[in-house]
């Protein structure tokens, strides 16, 4: 059968100019007011150059990481580097004519350019000695703030550390000047580790594989990462809060298990100004925490709210065997497992998905579409991934940012569907 997917074509955005030793990571889009579109991704590993003495400090105390910014004057045909800089995960966003990117290289930074993208300031840093982490995901706007979540690690420890994430929702008016961290307000944290322990999941399933030396994600803890923030909008809906004050962060888990099975939290502004994160509860009274996410146990998801349609849209892998143990698999093949799909979703209330349609797939299992960030452009989709050709290194370490277009895409919603 002839495969149909949505966008298997696309332009280079950024490619590795050593696919052994340097690897490609962290897609993010934004369309400017003036028809460019600014992308922003980073390269690590081994043959990544030493960070220049300009940045001042190096992005991270075990591997080399150089963040970078390009631009498309061409609708994403052609891109050109615009700037290098000490911080991964770069996120762009518009406040005014002003662009802003944060990131982070430990500590949390953001810069910002008012021309466009053309020339940009030096970054500006919210932190010293701390570990923040956080893949490019959601950010809103609403009135004059903008919001999107950080996450910071409370604590090192040997394996993946993310037990100890407090993902932290972060607001600033859009008139201030967001380089100052006083102009910024953080939410509460929350802690996944201070929270729950292992054996309070004895009877469910979770963590799902066994700890075996060698084996995949040997020694991680459980845990949630790479949040997204939204705000529910539909009326009546259980969640829904009409005062307009609470958001909820959707989160990725690392459960050892399911791939469907993500994190649920919320934050409640306060009269006062402050932001409080706790736990949804469900119309019975019971804590809601582990809730159904596409994708959600095993890849980031990027989910973003369409007022035109009044639909939300979550890009994401699917995996079509998510029981396969991955214990038997040589490195390669667990290194990015199911990673080489990429698939669109739509929801009128962010928690029943409808599959709208694959993306776009990597010809081999190692050649990833993943850690993709979306932005609408008019009544396509526009969408940045982590992706590997036929010189990848493996699923994980990919070495090539790919930008794909969407045609049409509202034109996938379902009219039986519609409520």
């Amino acid at each position: 059968m002839q495969r149909h997917h949505l966008a298997d074509e696309y332009s280079v955005i950024l490619k590795s100019p050593s696919p052994a030793d340097v690897f490609c990571y962290s897609p993010s889009l934004l369309k400017l007011p003036n028809g460019r579109l600014l992308a922003g991704c980073d390269i690590g590993g081994e043959g990544v150059p030493e960070s220049p003495a300009s940045f001042k400090r190096r992005p991270t105390r075990e591997r080399r990481n150089i963040g970078k910014l390009l631009v498309s004057d061409d609708g994403g045909k052609t891109w050109q580097e615009k700037h290098e800089m000490p911080l991964m995960f770069p996120r762009p966003f518009l406040a005014g004519s002003t662009i802003y990117v944060m990131g982070a290289a430990r500590d949390l930074g953001i810069l910002k350019s008012e021309d466009n993208g053309e020339t940009w300031s030096d970054v500006v840093w919210f932190s010293e000695g701390e570990l923040w982490h956080q893949a490019p995901t959601s950010i809103i706007h609403k009135g004059d703030f903008v919001y999107l979540v950080w996450e910071k690690m409370v604590n090192e420890k040997k394996f993946w550390p993310i037990g100890a994430i407090a993902p932290i929702l972060m607001r600033a008016n859009v008139h201030d000047d967001l380089l100052k961290k006083e102009n910024w307000t953080y939410a509460s944290e929350l802690v996944y580790e201070q929270e729950f322990k292992e054996e309070d999941f004895d009877n469910y399933g979770v963590g799902f594989y066994p700890r075996v030396k060698g084996g995949y994600h040997a020694g991680s803890p459980l845990g949630w990462l790479e949040t997204n923030v939204v705000q529910l909008h539909k009326e009546d809906d259980w969640l829904t809060d009409p005062s307009g004050k609470t958001f909820h962060l959707f989160a990725r888990t690392w459960s050892g298990g399911p791939a469907w099975m993500g994190a649920l939290l919320k934050v409640v502004e306060n009269d006062d100004g402050t932001m409080t994160t706790m736990f949804e509860t469900t119309p019975s009274g019971k804590r809601l925490v582990f809730i159904p996410i596409p994708g959600g146990g095993w890849s980031k998801f990027h989910i973003r709210y369409d007022e035109p349609t009044k639909t939300y849209w979550l890009l994401t892998n699917d995996f079509p065997n998510s029981m396969v143990n991955l214990n038997q698999k040589g490195d390669d093949e667990r290194n990015g497992y199911g990673r080489n799909r990429l698939v669109l979703y739509y929801s009128y209330n962010c928690f029943d998905w409808l599959f709208a349609g694959v993306v776009a797939t990597g010809k081999t299992p190692q050649q990833s579409r993943s850690y993709a960030y979306m932005e609408p452009d008019g009544e396509d989709l526009l969408i940045a991934s982590r992706s590997g050709d036929e010189r990848v290194f493996n699923g994980h370490e990919t070495n090539v940012i790919t930008f794909h277009r969407v045609k049409n895409f509202r034109d996938l919603i379902d009219p039986d569907c519609a409520l």
